[in-house]
């Protein structure tokens, strides 16, 4: 069920098909789904308590037994709710947060979403041990549920701290190891889930990486070589998918595994141009963009699943909107060699341009220009050779040294 307020009608159909496709993916059966358009959020219920009647008696009617909300709800709204109907009630962010825990297969995935769920579940414990309100009060039985519950919460606050200690020490390694890797161009892989990220990541680089047609499929990140051309390598990583409403917790988490998107050089921004909520999608890796600090980081919009679109005056509008894209299959290979030559316009935009006049016996310092650098003119005149190239910046000081060695001249562009 979905509960819309003013602005979020016109989204509410593809809004509650992704809720129905987030259920599935969790293993949960969908037998019914409700709508509610408000002006504000009913305070006790968030709901109105009407429709919240009207959804129990058809969840009954159909032996549901969870009510699975597009919204996220206060810890009382949500036992309110719980009283009132019956059924167990699903936040969207609990929903998410089960996903990614079924997903998680590394240490370090595990931790992060166990983290993010004992954040989320902390405030909300007392709903959870709603069920000792039915214990009788008197002699030998006062507050069980009180002690019980401030137990609890002493329990759920270490293992946050514990947790928070591991990642700590985890996110220090994974800085280290990404700033091991600063003097190489760092490409990333981001957008929203289930765009086709890892079947781009396995098509530019024979990664095999499992891609599925399923949410959330990659939760961890993975760095491989991508090889654009002679004296032309790139890291590309792919990233963990984002998403409309992505829980705050998660984003926080998942910090140290975003190291690879924040610190990018590029970020390619893989979209399913073919899904009706596409302009959205954007919008929403945008968000998420913003609070881990990669919003100016350079970006290029790949418009992927081209394949899929049996018309494409459906994407024109998007087309328009978005000019600096391309257009690819990854599934295919359509646009790809596009896609590489985008990236290594983009590369090259951080070489330094060189004009080198050094002697004919020189061959150490022409080896090495041809070895590293993008050499753009070769000639030999007047018992000189003159090359220009263009010379990665990690490989600038080394250059400055074999022209003083080898008795040449350089000039800078």
């Amino acid at each position: 069920m979905g509960v819309f307020l003013p602005g979020e009608e016109q989204h509410a159909e593809e809004h509650l098909s992704e809720l129905r496709r987030l259920a599935e993916t969790a293993g949960a059966i969908v037998v019914g789904e409700a709508v509610q358009r408000r002006n504000t959020p009913d305070r006790t219920w968030y709901m109105g308590k009407g429709k919240a009647i009207e959804v129990a008696h058809e969840a009954s009617q159909k032996s549901a037994t969870i009510l699975i909300l597009d919204n996220d709800l206060s810890p009382a709204q949500a036992r309110n709710l719980e009283k009132l109907t019956e059924l167990r009630v699903v936040e969207r962010s609990q929903l998410i947060m089960d996903i990614f825990a079924s997903g998680a297969r590394t240490l370090q995935a595990r931790k992060q979403v166990e983290l993010a769920q004992l954040q989320y579940y902390l405030p909300r414990l007392k709903r959870l041990w709603s069920h000792l309100s039915r214990i009788r009060s008197g002699i030998g039985m006062r507050g069980p549920g009180e002690t019980q519950l401030e137990v609890d919460r002493r329990i759920v606050r270490r293992k946050i701290g514990e947790l928070k200690k591991d990642l700590k020490g985890i996110g220090g390694r994974k800085k280290r190891e990404v700033d091991s890797r600063k003097d190489l161009f760092k490409v990333c892989l981001v957008g929203y889930t289930n765009s086709g990220k890892s079947t781009v990541l396995n098509r530019v680089t024979s990664a095999a990486v499992k891609a599925e047609d399923r949410l959330f499929s990659t939760l961890d990140t993975r760095t491989r070589s991508w090889k654009l051309r002679k004296n032309l390598d790139v890291l590309i990583s792919d990233t963990v998918g984002f998403i409309r409403k992505l829980p705050h917790h998660l984003v926080a988490s998942f910090h140290a595994t975003l190291e690879e998107a924040a610190r990018a050089d590029l970020l390619l921004h893989v979209l399913d141009c073919s899904h009706p909520a596409a302009a959205q999608h954007i919008k929403a890796v945008d968000s998420v963009l913003e609070e881990i600090g990669s919003k100016e980081i350079p970006r290029l919009l790949v418009f992927n699943k081209a394949d899929l679109v049996d018309d494409f005056m459906e994407i024109s509008d998007l087309a328009r909107r978005y000019p600096a894209h391309v257009l690819v299959s990854a599934k295919d290979g359509q646009g790809m060699d596009k896609l590489k030559d985008r990236v290594c316009a983009n590369l090259l935009d951080t070489y330094t341009e060189v004009m080198v006049d050094m002697p004919l016996s020189s061959g150490r310092l022409s080896a090495f220009l041809s070895s590293v650098g993008d050499v753009i003119m070769s000639r030999q005149a007047d018992g000189r050779h003159y090359v220009t190239a263009r010379v990665p910046p990690r490989e600038m000081g080394k250059l400055r040294e074999l022209v003083v060695a080898q008795g040449a001249l350089i000039e800078e562009g």
